[in-house]
């Protein structure tokens, strides 16, 4: 088996950062009455600022693939090239299409002039730590070389209020309240556009640090736990999931089908729990000591689940100091799927980082209860 590193990490994040107050002017006022939940939602997630690929006249500035290609690019310069890449492995919650696939509108846009092999991790957030642990054991195995491994969210445009514009008029024929429910209304103000890249190969860098991946884990509990987040269908009473294959086109636009949708109790019940008891087992497999961790790196969608993730973790007996804790979700917002390549980014490239530095990356996915951590040391 090969050894396998990140040798470079680049991010793409889209025009300038938009702040609190100014995010309805580009996402749009539903029913032209502002959001009661906007106010509570960001007061709890701490986020100050995130990226939207949006003009404030609401016409697109990029698409995902395009986000994801740009970021690519940042990652390579004439000592390695678009040409030399083995592996292109891209995930994303937010694909611009649902075929062709999203790594294959990526490597259409970046114009090599070879054939690589591609692969698309779909999902949640884990989508990303997917397409990297397919990019990992590649090298790892010694099938490649190298892998461009990606992690992408283009959701501005699925939060435009123009999108429940439908819904909206439906509840009024319906002598219902016009409001959105909160389960749909409170992602509008937690979610962020951007992309990020890693750039992996078996051999470190000879001039600068690396960071060694030592090994990869994920744990599911979809076999436990029902939807939490879901998209492109809704749930039913009992619990199940119609998908949008079983809607009337009508109905799309109706119930508003395609928008992202939270259910927040259960969010709420499972999702701490279960991520201790997962990061416990990862430790626990590969006799990982809490002192052996000097960066953790959470994937947080909001700052709201920070204090109650610490004294569960603490709890089971992982005590990792918060000064030890690297997050950026103030600066950029909730990336989904490239969150945690741009932790990663940030970290490795602001030159903090020393010989010997052990990182820990976890990543929790609220879809259906999914969770990955990486263990690196920096060389």
């Amino acid at each position: 088996m090969q050894n396998v590193y990140i040798t470079r990490a680049s991010k793409f994040l889209p025009n300038q950062p938009v702040d609190n107050d100014e995010m309805e002017d580009f996402l749009g006022i539903i029913n032209q009455i502002p959001s009661k939940a906007r106010r509570i939602v960001l007061r709890n997630n701490g986020i100050k600022t995130r990226f939207y690929a949006l003009n404030k006249a609401g016409i697109v500035t990029h698409s995902n693939a395009e986000l994801t290609k740009n970021a690519i690019l940042n990652l390579l310069n004439n000592d390695f090239t678009t040409d030399q890449i083995e592996v292109l492995s891209c995930g994303t919650s937010t694909p611009d299409l649902l075929l062709p696939s999203h790594a294959a509108m990526v490597h259409g846009l970046l114009q090599n002039n070879n054939s690589v092999e591609l692969n698309s991790s779909s999902g949640v957030c884990n989508s990303g730590m997917n397409a990297l642990k397919y990019g990992y054991l590649s090298v790892k195995s010694g099938n490649s070389k190298n892998a461009v491994c990606t992690g992408s969210e283009r959701v501005s445009t699925w939060m435009k209020a123009e999108k429940f514009e439908n819904e909206i008029e439906n509840l009024k024929d319906l002598e219902e309240q016009p409001i959105i429910a909160f389960r749909k209304d409170f992602l509008r103000w937690m979610l962020s556009d951007g992309a990020a890249a890693f750039l992996l190969q078996d051999s470190p860098n000879q001039d600068q640090l690396s960071l060694k991946i030592e090994w990869m884990e994920s744990y599911s509990y979809a076999h436990q736990l029902e939807t939490c987040m879901y998209a492109g269908g809704d749930k039913l009473e009992n619990g199940e999931m119609k998908p949008w294959s079983d809607y009337s086109s009508s109905e799309w636009l109706k119930e508003s089908v395609f928008s992202l949708k939270q259910d927040v109790k259960i969010l709420n019940d499972n999702i701490l729990i279960k991520g201790v008891e997962s990061m416990k087992s990862a430790m626990d497999k590969h006799q990982l000591s809490s002192d052996q961790i000097d960066y953790l790196l959470p994937h947080v969608s909001s700052n709201f689940f920070v204090k109650g993730l610490y004294e569960k973790k603490n709890k089971k007996g992982i005590h990792v100091p918060l000064e030890k804790w690297f997050m950026n979700l103030s600066k950029v917002g909730n990336v989904g799927s490239a969150s945690i390549f741009l932790m990663v980014e940030e970290l490795f490239n602001q030159e903090n980082l020393k010989k010997g530095d052990r990182i820990m990356l976890c990543v929790p996915e609220s879809g259906r209860f999914s969770y990955s951590y990486a263990y690196l040391t920096v060389v």
